[in-house]
């Protein structure tokens, strides 16, 4: 389990810039690529904290929704509406808006700045902000396909930055990634300290990050370029890697414009409770007798038991009570405890589960049991219950490794999307794109989209379509990205 830190007065103002790019602002801003309240140069110490905060934005805030209600841990309350759209995967292009601006402008755009500082001594904050844009191009490329790359970021050169093929982002991700590492590996810079909201200026652990990362991303070519994945996992194997053994997640306040991306949305909204529980997850829950269901959710008052409603039925549940999220993952609107839910970058679980994986596939070395039930264990043990996972192990149906690759594979993925359930929700439904674990997931009854379509991508956004003379047209949320075979 990671170690939490009070975060700095320069951290907090940073979460404050962000923390009004949520998921439904009306407000317009420019285009990512005019962008004159932004500076040119900064110092790396100033700017890493907003980096890591656009980048908990992200994935706490908007791609939890989506991923959250994709890959089916939540769905539409009855008694509200806010994300109805999503639950019907009714999307249009100005849904994804304030999510690319934060992106490309809060996230990508001062990363760079931090890569193109002159400054001595900086190579670990440059070092840092290689490996999170790398993790920041494939979380967007992940959800788009093919993105604006090589051209996005150099300020008004490119008014309208053509977009490149996610092949090309992959390999460039992959570049990134080494030329962080040898950042990292220099003597005497100068330590990022607590302006690193993630590990605290602790750079053995980047490396570390930098190693899951990349096994991370070989591992999303397995079904697409098999070879390019085997053999980037065994050159990664070769030089005797150590991977992430704890969370890389950002702590929260309770200070205002300060808490977890999520319930800080929900605050804006009026502390309106619009997710609760989805049946897909929870029936799988209660399928293992898995105890983590009520660190997930909450209970309704009274009740011993998670309420929940099948996906997308919130039309035909009107004024049923259903279990929220729990504040532990930040989805309770009306317990201010869901204002210090950590935003997970990558946990450890995942780590175990992606090393398990790629000695299924025989691409590493390494005990896959071993791997997998470490991995179980990181999640018992994120949510405090350490003292359950050995009888969960034993005697939980889809906690058993089969013999067979298909087997192993199917179990390894199935047991991460249990664990990533409220913490990971856009990480879940990417790998059920990919591999297409857990195989119990539905097509959600509100879906306007036709039978047996589901949703593959997110929408270009809106902003995109008015001002890049580059843009490659809008794409149907149920077309398949490029690794999504």
């Amino acid at each position: 389990m990671r170690t939490k830190f009070k975060l700095s007065i320069k951290s907090l103002l940073a979460l404050g810039l962000v923390a009004s790019l949520g998921l439904n602002s009306c407000k317009d801003f420019l285009d990512v690529n005019e962008n004159p309240n932004n500076p040119d140069s900064a110092e790396p110490s100033l700017l890493l904290p907003t980096v890591e905060a656009s980048i908990g934005q992200v994935v706490g805030n908007a791609f939890q929704v989506y991923g959250g209600m994709w890959a089916q841990y939540w769905t539409q309350n009855p008694s509200s509406s806010q994300y109805r759209a999503i639950d019907q995967y009714n999307q249009t292009n100005s849904s994804t808006d304030r999510v690319w601006l934060t992106i490309y402008r809060n996230a990508l755009n001062n990363a760079q700045i931090m890569i193109n500082d002159q400054g001595t001594s900086n190579e670990y904050f440059k070092g840092i902000a290689y490996l999170l844009k790398a993790y920041t191009f494939q979380v967007a490329t992940d959800a788009f396909g093919d993105i604006p790359l090589s051209e996005a970021l150099k300020g008004n050169e490119y008014g309208s930055p053509r977009y490149e093929s996610q092949e090309t982002v992959y390999d460039n991700i992959f570049m990134f990634i080494d030329q962080g590492q040898a950042l990292l590996n220099t003597e005497d810079a100068v330590l990022p300290g607590s302006q690193d909201m993630i590990f605290q200026g602790d750079v053995n652990k980047w490396k570390a990050f930098g190693n899951t990362l990349k096994l991370k991303a070989y591992l999303r070519l397995s079904q697409v370029d098999a070879e390019k994945a085997r053999a980037g996992i065994e050159a990664l194997y070769a030089n005797n890697p150590v991977f992430l053994e704890e969370d890389a997640s950002i702590a929260y306040s309770t200070t205002g414009g300060n808490e977890n991306p999520l319930y800080n949305e929900m605050v804006n909204l009026g502390y309106t409770q619009n997710l609760v529980a989805s049946g897909t997850a929870v029936t799988a829950f209660l399928r293992n007798n898995d105890p983590r269901r009520f660190a997930f959710y909450s209970p309704i008052s009274g009740q011993d038991s998670i309420a929940y409603i099948p996906q997308g039925t919130y039309s035909s549940n009107t004024g049923k009570e259903v279990s929220p999220p729990s504040a532990l993952v930040g989805g309770f609107a009306n317990n201010p405890a869901s204002a210090i839910a950590p935003v997970k970058v990558i946990s450890a679980a995942e780590s175990y589960f992606l090393q398990a994986e790629a000695v299924a596939r025989g691409w590493a070395s390494g005990d896959v049991t071993q791997l997998f039930t470490q991995g179980i264990r990181e999640s018992f043990a994120a949510v405090n219950l350490s003292g359950d996972a050995d009888v969960y192990i034993s005697e939980a149906e889809d906690a058993q490794l089969p013999a067979d690759l298909n087997g192993r594979v199917q179990a390894i993925i199935t047991q991460k999307y249990y664990a990533m359930c409220g913490f990971q929700g856009f990480e879940a439904w990417t790998e059920w794109r990919r591999t297409g674990y857990p195989n119990f997931l539905v097509r959600s009854a509100a879906s306007v989209i036709g039978v047996d379509r589901m949703p593959l991508r997110l929408l270009y956004p809106s902003n995109e379509a008015n001002t890049n003379g580059n843009f490659p047209g809008t794409v149907v949320v149920y077309e398949p990205v490029w690794w999504d075979k």
